[in-house]
């Protein structure tokens, strides 16, 4: 099936018209996805010629020595050029990526197509024939001084609607879908042909779909994050205690503009382009990731500690998540200790990219994707990363007070027997000042075991309460220990600075979360 060219690709195809008579050769090329083969198909169909693919390449190629790339390459375009005053070679990104040379090249001749296509150049402006080249990736150094290019561009709300209805149209014609394309185009913004070529064979393929079908096809399948939800410990944002107000701007600055499709359309709203979550450990700045990575589904992505800082495959990693993020745009790059990963100061490839990032200077998806950063140790970030106009959103994960305590002992205790869970929560939370979610989850399920060793063994019982409020001594205990511990790493590392700590809490590390 070839389709008629969207118009994003049309005015690509009117101005390699208008070059042709006088430019030779000509390159068209596209971020990938974007319909070059298309536009070289229509070229072929209404100027004729010979249209060549990697494809023609290889049959010719099987009757040639395998190590006779270059010779093979040459006479095949040569052949082509003195057969057809027209000649439209495709991918021509992939005749350069063969035997380019470097470390991993086994072919003895890198340069493979360099050579043969000055030449060709050279023969085809002396014949007076013309050379279209489809390159998917930039086309080779070598002829940078000798083409002209045309580059398919982004595509728009309309090129979503001509190639998505031209795969949604049955047999008869009729039109398989009624589909709302700004809010399509809203959602995921920068789809390829071949997204939307899937999307509309599958609108295709259901009784009445709608934009609502359509969107959660995009969600489910077009589009996908780095998180695997099902592994992703069911948690919400509501299981927060005493973070109404960070809640509500996350609710209001991120979350809202990703899921409101009609207000946000309505009113050109985006995501804050840098968040800063920061606060002592254990107040639950994982868990807002996690509560978030739910919620958002496609549009969360993650870096984390299971990306190794200071590797190569680091850099490739990040490097990917971004691209995959702003393919999702708009969405939300949730990168988890940020100030570890900054900690020894080295880490400058990350930070230059953050950087461009949160200035926004690549292309449009950029200013919508939300970079979110959470850091126990603010003093460990970059400073530049910081500036008002990067940093829009600076939310404080705080201890929780007296009433948020109870409410999140609450939380976790309605889960246990009423053996364990009837007991005094008011003294309990009284009890626990300065600890974190983190702490008071530690202590329910030390109470526990207390609780379960004098039963196993039959020893003298007491009231549950008694059980947890002996827990929260041993983890006070643990506390004290870690401060200490933390000292003398300080008094070990005196350039080293002390912890990411406005409420004066001495909690432990274990960024254990809060109730889920």
């Amino acid at each position: 099936m070839r389709l008629s060219l969207c118009p994003t690709q049309q005015r690509t195809y009117d101005r390699v018209l208008a070059w042709l008579p006088h430019r030779s050769p000509i390159v068209v090329n596209s971020s990938g996805g974007g319909g070059t083969t298309t536009i070289l198909q229509q070229l072929h169909a209404d100027r004729g010629g010979v249209l060549l693919s990697y494809r023609n390449f290889l049959d010719t190629l099987n009757t040639r020595h395998p190590l006779a790339l270059d010779e093979t390459f040459d006479q095949w375009m040569r052949l082509a050029l003195a057969d057809h005053d027209l000649v439209i070679l495709d991918n021509l990104d992939l005749f350069g990526a063969v035997g380019q040379g470097g470390h991993s090249s086994s072919y003895p001749r890198p340069g493979l197509v360099t050579i043969p296509l000055l030449l060709l150049l050279e023969q085809a402006r002396e014949s007076g024939k013309h050379l279209i080249f489809g390159d998917g990736r930039v086309t080779l150094n070598a002829l940078s001084d000798y083409v002209a290019r045309e580059r398919v561009g982004a595509f728009t709300e309309e090129d979503y609607r001509h190639i998505v209805e031209a795969w949604a149209r049955r047999e008869d014609g009729t039109l398989a879908c009624t589909v709302d394309f700004r809010k399509v185009y809203r959602f995921a913004g920068n789809l390829d042909a071949h997204d939307l070529g899937k999307l509309g064979r599958w609108l295709a393929s259901r009784p009445q779909p709608d934009t609502d079908a359509a969107l959660h096809y995009l969600k489910q399948s077009g589009l996908s994050s780095n998180v695997s939800l099902p592994e992703v410990q069911p948690v919400e944002l509501s299981d927060l205690k005493g973070l109404d107000d960070v809640i509500a701007a996350l609710e209001a600055n991120i979350i809202l503009p990703l899921e409101e499709d009609e207000l946000a359309l309505r009113l050109d709203l985006k995501p804050k382009r840098g968040v800063l979550l920061a606060g002592p450990p254990g107040t639950g700045k994982t868990t807002v990731g996690r509560a978030l990575a739910r919620r958002l589904g496609s549009k969360f992505f993650l870096i984390d500690g299971t990306v190794i800082a200071g590797t190569g495959n680091f850099y490739c990693q990040v490097a990917g998540i971004f691209n995959e993020a702003k393919h999702n745009a708009p969405a939300i790059v949730f990168v988890d200790d940020s100030d570890v990963i900054f900690e020894d100061g080295e880490e400058g490839g990350l930070y230059r990219y953050l950087l461009t990032m949160l200035d926004g200077l690549e292309s449009e998806s950029v200013n919508q994707v939300c970079v979110m950063l959470t850091a126990m140790d603010v003093g460990n970030l970059p400073p530049a990363l910081l500036r008002s106009g990067r940093v829009e959103l600076w939310l404080e994960m705080r201890l929780p007070d007296e009433a948020a305590r109870h409410a999140i002992l609450e939380a976790f205790l309605t889960k246990l027997p009423r053996e364990v869970a009837d007991l005094d929560l008011e003294a309990l939370a009284a009890a626990t000042e300065g600890f974190t979610g983190a702490d008071l989850k530690r202590l329910v399920e030390d109470g526990k075991l207390l609780y379960a060793f004098d039963l196993s063994r039959s020893l003298p019982m007491r009231t549950a309460t008694e059980y947890f409020l002996s827990a929260v001594e041993g983890v006070v205990k643990n506390k004290a220990r870690y401060a200490q511990a933390e000292a003398r790493a300080r008094r070990r590392h005196p350039s080293r600075p002390a912890y990411y700590n406005p409420y004066d809490d001495d909690g432990d590390d274990d960024e254990e979360d809060e109730p889920e």
